[in-house]
């Protein structure tokens, strides 16, 4: 189920090869205590991780919130798809901007050495500009989840 894809236009897209299973890959992406090292935290960036909450089903939804600069930021979204070890995806927005959200597609390729891992973000025209932002963040984050698996 892909909402609102026509309006979701601008895309950024990064790919990383990981040297363990695809469910090794997968899975990392449903366990908070992973996302809390390779999505937030000190070691991504600047910030505190305050609460990572999940409900890994289709419909179910997610909360991470960080402390950065002294601002509370909440990560929201839902689940659109999950289909272990290939393709997940969920709705993406920070709860001040929740009008405004993208949408986060993981998809997961098994090969003889592991997994290749292309995840692309969908978003409104009109962050065109973020583009480039958003895949050096992504970049950052899987360079991180290789580390850790």
């Amino acid at each position: 189920m892909e909402i609102m894809n026509d309006q979701l236009s601008a895309h950024a897209i990064v790919t990383r090869h990981f040297s363990v299973t695809a469910e090794d890959v997968f899975d990392a992406w449903l366990n908070t205590s992973m996302i809390g090292r390779f999505m937030f935290g000190p070691e991504v960036r600047d910030e505190k991780v305050v609460s990572l909450t999940a409900d890994p089903k289709i419909g179910g939804a997610f909360s991470f919130i960080v402390n950065r600069n002294e601002e509370e930021i909440d990560h929201t979204g839902e689940y659109l798809e999950i289909s272990r070890p290939l393709r997940l995806s969920f709705t993406w927005a920070v709860r001040q901007d929740a009008a405004d959200h993208s949408e986060i597609v993981i998809d997961i390729i098994p090969s003889p050495t592991g997994a290749e891992l292309t995840l692309t973000q969908k978003m409104p025209a009109n962050w065109e500009h973020f583009i480039k932002s958003a895949e050096e963040s992504w970049t950052k984050m899987l360079d991180e989840l290789n580390k850790i698996l």
